[in-house]
């Protein structure tokens, strides 16, 4: 399936043969993983979410993968989705490190490629970012990795990472580590995450449907420990990354710099890179005019069969 055609599916129900059940990290916490086998399986997607998000956003993107004879897998991060909260607020998206996150990766994905391959990963935003770290960082090698606006660099206006950084640290020494950025959803902003109202909609209604799996805006300490791992990232060997990666970003995404996006894949020996007009982060979410070309241009990158 190379056209990127639509995927029949209900977006706010569980598709049959879907599975979640816990999966426990090295330390004890229990984070909710989903597997969704292939019919006639080609080889094993992994799906990596961004921050705040929750298996459920994407039931769209990986029915059209699995219908494509990927077999899918993945799991919610901890602290978000169906992975338990840091806090007893658990709207309040916080972390003190992205380590943990990066230890959870790694062990989970030593467990999913001991099954037949090819293994390839899918990853939007924070998603990419570990991603690309335990790339880089952990020397793991996979077929192909598509990063959709992967977090490489962050904005908030004309603010960039450094004065982010800035803004975060003095926060956080001032006692305000755990409280969160901003009130309510910013993804109601219009074409901020997506400028696709039903899509944006379906997240609305699993938020409401299962308030546990919901979350809000990140922590004061978890946008620190996000630019501390950007420090990480960008430090890291890349141009020792030896697998296929495409990289995907709007030309004018709100959330992640297209800029530092495009710097790091000339860092990547085996780089790809697609901008799309716009601004919508959520690319994987977008109205179908620009989203079926976004889902054409990774079949196209993915293995064959």
């Amino acid at each position: 399936m190379g056209t990127g055609a639509a995927v029949a599916i209900d977006r706010r129900r569980h598709p049959v043969g879907m599975t979640f059940a816990p999966w426990i990290a090295a330390d004890g916490w229990a984070l909710r993983a989903f597997d969704w086998p292939a019919e006639a399986p080609r080889g094993r997607l992994l799906f990596l979410g961004g921050r705040g998000d929750f298996a459920e956003k994407y039931l769209e993107a990986m029915a059209h993968w699995r219908a494509a004879g990927w077999s899918i897998a993945g799991f919610d991060w901890r602290g978000q989705g169906g992975s338990g909260r840091l806090l007893a607020d658990p709207l309040v998206n916080h972390l003190d490190s992205f380590e943990p996150l990066l230890e959870d990766l790694t062990a989970f994905v030593d467990d999913w490629r001991r099954g037949g391959g090819p293994h390839v990963a899918v990853a939007h935003s924070m998603g990419g970012h570990l991603l690309l770290r335990l790339l880089a960082e952990r020397g793991v090698r996979l077929d192909a990795a598509v990063l959709a606006a992967p977090m490489l660099g962050i904005r908030a206006g004309p603010l960039g990472t450094r004065a982010i950084a800035l803004a975060a640290r003095g926060a956080v020494a001032a006692g305000q580590g755990r409280r969160c950025l901003w009130k309510g959803d910013a993804g109601h902003v219009r074409g901020r995450m997506t400028a696709c109202p039903e899509r944006q909609a379906d997240k609305v209604w699993w938020k409401a449907t299962n308030p546990a799996i919901a979350s809000g805006a990140p922590s004061w300490g978890w946008t620190l420990a996000a630019c501390q791992s950007l420090a990480r990232l960008h430090a890291a060997p890349l141009e020792r990354v030896a697998t296929p990666a495409l990289l995907l970003v709007s030309a004018r995404d709100p959330i992640v710099s297209r800029r530092a996006i495009l710097r790091t894949a000339r860092r990547l020996p085996c780089a790809e890179v697609a901008v799309y007009a716009g601004q919508g982060h959520e690319l994987l979410r977008e109205a179908d005019a620009r989203r079926l070309a976004v889902m054409a241009r990774i079949d196209r990158f993915l293995p064959p069969l």
